[in-house]
């Protein structure tokens, strides 16, 4: 689904696609895909884009419409599965796996961080 309140806000403020990428640490492509509706934009992206927009994240938000796009057509033994676009490789990946993953880095730092801690107090006694 298309994100024309995002769209709309983004132009009436003067700002290009570039911009706003650039403000979210994204290459102007998956941009693109976000606005476009084919790649979910995060709850934390939602926040920065309205920072940099300088709105309420209320009048650029429109729901994710649940579909999940998976380019499948270009499989090929060499590549997998997904899209080459210039030499870019994209592979869609549901949301839901993505934060999952996330979530277990964090757990996993913070176990790091645990036994670092644990391992400096058995070197110095």
């Amino acid at each position: 689904m298309q994100k024309e309140k995002l769209r709309n806000a983004r132009k009436r403020k003067g700002f290009t696609q570039q911009q706003v990428a650039d403000y979210i640490a994204t290459d102007v492509s998956n941009y693109s895909r976000k606005e476009s509706g084919d790649v979910a934009i995060r709850k934390e992206e939602w926040e920065k884009i309205a920072r940099f927009l300088e709105v309420p994240v209320e009048e650029i938000y429109e729901e994710e419409d649940g579909k999940q796009i998976n380019n499948f057509e270009n499989i090929t033994s060499s590549s997998g599965f997904g899209n080459n676009i210039q030499g870019n490789y994209y592979c869609n990946v549901p949301e839901f796996l993505l934060e999952n993953q996330r979530d277990y880095i964090e757990i996993l730092k913070k176990e790091n961080q645990r036994l670092q801690e644990e391992l400096n107090a058995l070197k110095k006694k």
